[in-house]
């Protein structure tokens, strides 16, 4: 793994933290308890902060990003990603918060100012528009971003279960478990 600082910045990365050896990290980074960053993942605080809750994955070739401060936005725009989050392959997250047991489909963007209510799942392939919010208990897809269904109960479930399958595998990969026959 590649953990760089940034200027006066170096990322924190929670000891329980499964960081694969390609991912790079950069800057002003916080990596809590039990997360997960897989393959070629790149997670870039050099010119904002970026908050990677608990128990949350970010996988294979996705890129977290942020937003510098301006004299035209003056906070600019920080990435938060809360506890127990799946983001699946090649996700581009820029600027944006991302709130408890939330589904980033695979190959999905969400810009600048975006905010995902908890217990959200976004479609494979979505694109989020700069300062839209995604309402809690729905499916979105498209692109751009549509609501288009209440998620059913399973299906909120499965993000919790989700998160904690993706605890297991980090520790599996990391060598930190072994693997049972009941999978």
């Amino acid at each position: 793994m590649t953990i760089r600082a940034f200027e006066q910045n170096t990322p924190q990365v929670a000891e329980s933290t499964f960081v694969d050896e390609t991912a790079l990290v950069i800057g002003d980074a916080i990596l809590g308890k039990e997360s997960s960053i897989w393959p070629m993942v790149v997670v870039r605080g050099d010119v904002n902060a970026i908050r990677i809750g608990e128990r949350s994955n970010i996988q294979d070739g996705t890129v977290i990003h942020v937003t510098h401060r301006s004299t035209h936005n003056p906070d600019g725009y920080a990435t938060h990603i809360s506890h127990d989050v799946t983001v699946g392959h090649r996700c581009i997250l820029h600027g944006c918060t991302i709130e408890d047991h939330c589904l980033i489909g695979m190959n999905s963007c969400l810009m600048d100012n975006v905010h995902v209510e908890p217990n959200v799942i976004v479609g494979a392939g979505s694109l989020v528009t700069p300062g839209k919010t995604l309402t809690s208990g729905y499916l979105w897809l498209g692109s751009p971003v549509k609501r288009i269904r209440p998620l059913t109960s399973e299906e909120i479930e499965s993000l919790t279960y989700s998160a904690n399958h993706y605890v297991k595998l980090a520790r599996l990969t990391a060598g930190t478990e072994k693997i049972s026959k009941k999978g």
